[in-house]
């Protein structure tokens, strides 16, 4: 198994990676709106945060050689479903035509009062055509 890590970014404050690998399996940890570099987390709009925690999984693909087509699975938590409508829209073009498997999971409270944790599967095809 490999350990995914964001080349450049601050350590994880905690006993986790930011993704891991086996063979063509990539899991990636639930990404809160926390800057990897910096450190600094964005809160309040959900719109930021939705748009900081797309950008960290993009920085995990990117460390893992891979692309937001290769995600099969995404579970987003959200703290309060009322945000969803805006949430979906950000996601929506995010993934543009493509169409991972989806959960989305009402929670009344997430770590350090954000409002949106997503976390991702995704299957990295050695064989992509250029």
């Amino acid at each position: 198994m490999k350990f995914i890590t964001i080349n450049g970014a601050k350590p994880n404050p905690g006993h986790y990676s930011a993704a891991t690998q086996k063979g063509n399996l990539l899991f990636i940890s639930g990404q809160l709106p926390v800057d990897p570099f910096t450190g600094v987390g964005i809160s309040g709009d959900i719109t930021a945060e939705t748009n900081q925690v797309l950008k960290n999984i993009d920085h995990i693909l990117e460390a893992a050689g891979a692309i937001k087509e290769d995600i099969m699975k995404v579970t987003i938590y959200i703290s309060d479903i009322s945000l969803w409508d805006t949430v979906n829209s950000l996601y929506k073009q995010y993934f543009g035509d493509h169409k991972p498997a989806r959960a989305v999971v009402p929670t009344n409270q997430l770590h350090y009062g954000y409002s949106i944790e997503i976390e991702a599967v995704a299957y990295i095809d050695d064989k992509k055509e250029d």
